[in-house]
């Protein structure tokens, strides 16, 4: 069996993480989604793998390499191209004609082949499933979640038989003329006949021109409902939450990294936290080189990344702070996601820093902000001591 993971999308609605990460990028306790993905092909024995690569495709290739330190062949197909001046300009063709674009270079698809989107973390026992798409002779298999009727519109609908043959497929229907609250969680698995069947050269995609197709034709097209764990990384606000779930350890076998040395607090190496008028309240992860000054006030589930400073007196709850964060005295960032000059909330409102009076954060790197930080802890002394 072979793997296919889908990478090209910009992930718009993850902005502004996905102003300079890829959205398989995203990290969920320190490391890219596309790192566990690759991980749990991994166990069941899938060891070559494709990625479609377009938007910031360098990210992705750059800290995956060959897969080498997975213990699994991965390949690239870029789409997009070079203009005469050396610039880069992605231009991806479609999930689906991704995949014809990779066909017709290698062949690789010759083999039956699980799909999975880039941007979502899952349990999936891929055997079971495997089993199940064999023994129905499927051409093609959607593993399939049931849904709260309120939030089919953000997803591929899938209406079947009572064999569980697709019918019909709604890609991202009003809840009004949604046939049904069951649906695709972007895991296919595909037989080499199903490339066949999409048009080369165009862009064409798996859920809106793809599935369609293979529902009209009477296809052996088959849904499978399944127990497990599927986390979608769809907009910040999941993101939000996935991390707050993540944290408080309601996701199996994803476990806080560092060491803990107190309750509910887990560090990385080389932390300095001054515990002078401090509180900490887990589950909290500071990450290595990061400094705590004095007085700081840490509510979890929250995640500081490495090399981030939280200054004197300041405030941090239910957050998200990536790396190389400085937090400026007595700010207080509540139920926040801070990546580099941008923030969102848990609702998804996104504010750059420069909207913020006074400024709450700035870059731990930069030495203008330590000069900041100095003069305003200065201020905060001399207005305690008058």
């Amino acid at each position: 069996m072979k793997a296919m993971i889908l990478a090209a999308g910009k992930g718009t609605r993850v902005r502004p993480l996905t102003y300079d990460l890829p959205k398989p990028m995203i990290p969920i306790l320190g490391k890219p989604v596309m790192a566990y993905l690759i991980e749990h092909l991994h166990k069941y024995g899938v060891t070559e793998i494709m990625v479609n690569v377009s938007y910031l495709h360098e990210k992705i290739e750059e800290y995956f390499g060959e897969g080498h330190q997975f213990d699994v062949q991965i390949g690239y197909s870029f789409e997009g191209y070079t203009t005469d001046d050396g610039e880069v300009v992605p231009q991806p063709l479609g999930s689906a004609g991704g995949m014809k674009k990779i066909q017709e270079f290698g062949g690789f698809f010759d083999d039956t082949t699980i799909v999975l989107c880039g941007d979502a973390l899952i349990d999936l026992d891929i055997k079971s499933a495997l089993f199940e798409h064999r023994r129905k002779g499927a051409l093609a298999s959607v593993i399939t979640k049931e849904v709260p009727w309120d939030k089919v519109s953000s997803y591929g609908v899938v209406v079947t038989d009572a064999d569980g043959r697709i019918t019909e497929f709604q890609e991202k229907p009003s809840q009004s003329t949604a046939k049904s609250n069951f649906v695709s969680t972007g895991i296919y698995i595909f037989e080499p006949e199903v490339i066949d069947l999409i048009p080369s050269g165009q862009i064409f995609d798996i859920g809106s021109e793809l599935f369609p197709l293979l529902a009209a034709k009477g296809l052996p097209f088959y849904a499978q409902t399944r127990d497990f764990n599927w986390i979608d990384i769809g907009s910040v606000s999941d993101y939000w939450e996935t991390c707050q779930s993540v944290l408080m350890g309601e996701v199996a076998n994803l476990h806080m990294p560092g060491i803990q040395v107190d309750d509910g607090l887990w560090v990385g190496l080389n932390t300095s936290i001054d515990w002078e008028g401090t509180r900490i309240e887990g589950p909290v992860y500071i990450g290595s080189g990061t400094r705590i000054e004095a007085g700081v006030h840490i509510v979890g589930p929250s995640w500081i990344g490495h090399g981030s400073h939280i200054c004197a007196s300041a405030e941090v709850v239910r957050s998200v702070l990536f790396e190389y964060t400085r937090v400026l005295p007595n700010v207080s960032l509540d139920e926040m996601i801070v990546f580099k000059d941008y923030s969102v909330d848990r609702c998804g409102e996104m504010r750059h820093v420069s909207e913020m009076h006074p400024d709450s954060w700035a870059n731990a790197r930069d030495r203008r902000s330590k000069r900041r930080t100095a003069q305003d802890t200065e201020l905060t002394k001399k207005r305690i001591s008058a």
